[in-house]
């Protein structure tokens, strides 16, 4: 198995302790086995790997808009990692303040687990995350793009894409929620995060129905805007999953060492302010 060689940044993990924070009383499902990874396990990984750097984002799946478990992690990777949390659309400023300077640095929006409609009125949410200088993370499957468009078309914020889009592949490259996010690669400041092949692929790994999407948001997005995410420790997989695996993915994606290094510390570094390490 061939891996990229070098410092890399994973730009999509989750911290799962259900020991020192325990679920709410109402999560609708929860993590168990291999889906747990407090943040000791978190930097063991990453030492095994070579991944010096990583964006930690918050669960809807267990924590919601608890955000201890986030600034805990943050506090035990002493500089190596960054945030993305889980807020409530109304959210005070001064809560989104609190949470940059513990090393937030965008607030995710989740339209498979809350649906498109549950953000209809989240535009003075995204007003504050302008104003902060915070992006915001957007995961969205098969179609919800579109529903979401009217929204993030009128907001300049600065805007981060799980998950390659999760576009449905029986659509095809020319899917209209696919399309609408090469437009938004090409026209806007926005990246895209090359991950979680296995949440959209209809084949076992190396997930080879998602390789032309790849190609096609590389191009659109360009290197300079595209980063890479385990989506470790794998919350909600049909099969068992390990890191150094789907790391290997990107040496038949990218077989330049130099792309590698421009997904892998180039371009995060910048993203998530890395840029003096």
């Amino acid at each position: 198995m061939s891996l990229p060689a070098g410092p890399k940044i994973d730009c999509h993990i989750h911290a799962i302790d259900p020991v020192r924070f325990p679920y709410g009383p109402d999560t609708p499902y929860r993590p168990s086995g291999q889906e747990i990874a407090p943040a000791a396990q978190l930097l063991r990984v990453f030492d095994v790997f070579d991944v010096s750097h990583a964006l930690v984002v918050a669960t809807n799946t267990g924590y919601g808009s608890d955000s201890r478990i986030l600034l805990d992690t943050l506090r035990q990777g002493s500089g190596r990692f960054r945030g993305v949390a889980v807020v409530e659309n109304d959210v005070d400023i001064r809560e989104l303040e609190r949470l940059k300077a513990a090393g937030v640095i965008g607030v995710a929006f989740n339209v498979p687990f809350h649906g498109a409609g549950y953000y209809r009125n989240a535009a003075p949410l995204l007003e504050k995350l302008t104003s902060l200088g915070l992006f915001l993370q957007i995961q969205v499957e098969q179609d919800q793009l579109l529903d979401l468009l009217p929204l993030i078309d009128k907001s300049p914020v600065r805007l981060v894409f799980d998950h390659c889009g999760r576009p449905a592949v029986t659509q095809g490259l020319k899917g209209k929620s696919f399309q609408a996010l090469l437009a938004i690669g090409r026209e806007r400041d926005a990246h895209i995060k090359l991950s979680g092949y296995y949440k959209f692929s209809q084949q076992p790994h190396p997930y080879e129905d998602t390789w032309p999407f790849i190609a096609a948001l590389v191009e659109a997005f360009t290197l300079d805007r595209c980063v890479w995410g385990s989506d470790y420790p794998f919350l909600r997989a049909a099969e068992r999953l390990d890191y150094g695996p789907l790391l290997a993915v990107l040496t038949k994606l990218f077989p330049d060492p130099r792309d590698q290094h421009r997904l892998l510390w180039r371009t995060p570094a910048k993203l998530l302010g890395f840029d003096g390490s």
